[in-house]
């Protein structure tokens, strides 16, 4: 397991040739649950901000689906950095991997309906930790791919997001991703890409049929 593992920067190939930062655009660190979800959000970042994703999932509690999560983001950055190098590249941030610490934090609340509170509280603690890395690294903006997905409640997602702003002088930049086709295009760039996409959220207890 990862429990002791801290903060990296998951560093762009040697010698690969890239435009220079726009200055001109701000900071936003993107908290991601997985490759496929963060292509379509990506796509409609790309223009308005300079990104890094923030890969913080410790509620994937297997750690070879942990592992296999974390490579997929890692294959899309590079494919899309290789991709796109008349513009800035996309940093990849990976957060420490600590799943006892999810499964503390959800004790008592293994039960609760999708969506609930328990989903409540994983959302937060995701968030915070965003939230926490992005004030402490001069970030102005914060958002999370969590939105792509129907099975996401936006709303609670906007009020986490909102209330996590204020207290660390944030700007929580709050779309509803999957409106406008989103999610849709979210699995079509995943083909595109080569990404392997799963059929649940992440945590044990979130396992469900997904359509492909």
């Amino acid at each position: 397991m990862f429990e002791q593992g801290t903060s990296s920067i998951e560093k762009q190939e040697e010698g690969a040739s890239f435009a220079e930062p726009d200055v001109t655009r701000p900071a936003i660190l993107l908290h991601s649950c997985c490759g496929p979800c963060s292509t379509a959000v990506v796509e409609r970042l790309a223009q308005r901000f300079r990104i890094a994703i923030y890969f913080c999932n410790s509620n994937i509690d297997d750690e070879t689906e942990y592992k296999k999560r974390l490579e997929t983001q890692k294959l899309y950055v590079e494919r899309y950095n290789a991709s796109h190098r008349k513009t800035e590249p996309i940093i990849l941030i990976c957060a420490p991997y600590a799943p006892s610490a999810f499964l503390k934090l959800v004790e008592g609340k293994e039960e609760c309906e999708e969506g609930g509170a328990r989903c409540r509280l994983c959302i937060n603690d995701r968030l915070e930790k965003t939230a926490a890395y992005a004030i402490m690294n001069s970030y102005e903006y914060f958002s999370t791919t969590l939105s792509v997905s129907r099975f996401k409640n936006y709303k609670m997602i906007l009020e986490l997001g909102t209330a996590l702003a204020l207290r660390y002088g944030l700007s929580f930049f709050g779309e509803d991703y999957k409106k406008g086709g989103g999610e849709l295009r979210a699995v079509e760039l995943a083909r595109m890409f080569g990404l392997d996409r799963q059929n649940h959220c992440g945590c044990r207890f979130s396992k469900r049929p997904v359509e492909r």
